[in-house]
């Protein structure tokens, strides 16, 4: 055996070899032992179940991914006509509240006019009471100062015997 080994000592490319097989013949050698060895222990089942198992989880995260992307697309379309019909809403309260402020403006303008024309017919009133009273005032000073005037007059001008005889006058036309 010693002789087989310093045969091949110096065999192909320089490396040694021993029972024929040079380096690389050892390593294809190894590699098919470990080879078979993986085999027998059923390591290519245990690889397969591991990547079966993987492909599931995979294939279940694939589908709850669809899932919630359609629950998504749903949701979003769901806004989407919240808000369409939100802003359908907002453009309809605004519309109602520039017609309500039209409203109250034209009413404003209404009541001030009404208050302005009631204001004006008050003003005029106190005028013509003011002047009524401005007259009835004068008609009274006029009354007394004609009253006092013909009193003074009926004094200085009547006498006693005139005064006996209207007497007279008024009595007989009772």
């Amino acid at each position: 055996m010693l002789n087989m080994l310093e045969e091949g000592a110096a065999g192909e490319g320089g490396y040694a070899t021993a029972f024929g097989f040079g380096p690389h013949g050892w390593v294809a050698l190894a590699m098919l032992v470990v080879i078979g060895i993986m085999l027998r222990a059923g390591v290519p089942k245990l690889i397969a179940k591991v990547l079966d198992d993987r492909i599931a989880s995979i294939r279940s995260q694939l589908d709850e991914a669809a899932k919630l992307r359609a629950e998504a697309a749903k949701l979003r379309d769901e806004y989407r006509g919240k808000i369409a019909g939100a802003e359908k809403e907002a453009a309809e309260l605004l519309e109602k509240a520039q017609g309500q402020a039209d409203e109250i403006v034209k009413k404003a303008e209404a009541d001030s006019k009404a208050l302005v024309a009631r204001r004006k017919k008050m003003a005029e009133d106190k005028i013509a009471a003011a002047e009524r009273e401005a007259v009835e005032e004068l008609r009274e000073k006029a009354a007394s100062a004609a009253a006092s005037a013909s009193r003074q007059l009926i004094a200085d001008r009547h006498d006693a015997e005139s005064d006996s005889k209207l007497a007279d006058e008024v009595i007989s036309s009772i």
